[in-house]
């Protein structure tokens, strides 16, 4: 009996070993990396039809951007004030002005507009505007807050419906 248990553990030890090491292996980078395609890094530049298409080394630092400065607020493409407006693709073709392309994100981060484009919201949300209110925008030049729209349009062709799912993915 004795022999039994002693091999059952040597056997459980080699699984507690074995099974991190398998759980690693499938979700390491080279499955990510297949997504950094060019026409995942490929988006609208602006609202006549122009195209810009980003680096793996920008949208990465992007990345660290949009975390250190959005993601308090927008986790994962959610808008924690009003989770019926994430960061989707569709959500930012549906405000006022378009927020789907490069040129409509940055002048939003330069000068926030409601969802609508009625009235400013500079002094709710971050913006280069307000950055006496919002201190870490100060830090933040144009080619910061390009990065960061490429970021965003590209987050959701990377994620998919988690990207700005809103309430049913938060």
């Amino acid at each position: 009996m004795a022999s039994l248990f002693a091999s059952l553990g040597r056997s459980l030890i080699k699984l507690l070993i074995v099974l991190p090491v398998i759980i690693g292996l499938s979700i390491s980078s080279p499955a990510m990396a297949a997504q950094w395609d060019a026409e995942t890094l490929t988006v609208p530049a602006g609202s006549g039809g122009q195209q810009v298409t980003f680096s793996e080394s920008e949208i990465k630092s992007a990345s660290k951007l949009f975390k250190s400065n959005c993601a308090t607020c927008h986790n994962q493409g959610v808008t924690k004030t009003n989770q019926n407006v994430g960061l989707d693709l569709e959500a930012l073709s549906l405000a006022s002005p378009a927020r789907d392309n490069v040129d409509g994100l940055v002048n939003f981060l330069k000068n926030p507009m409601s969802y609508d484009g009625e009235y400013s919201i500079a002094d709710t949300h971050p913006g280069i505007s307000s950055s006496d209110v919002y201190v870490q925008m100060r830090s933040l030049n144009d080619d910061d807050l390009r990065l960061i729209a490429g970021y965003i349009l590209t987050a959701e062709k990377v994620q998919g419906d988690q990207w700005g799912g809103g309430k049913i993915y938060f």
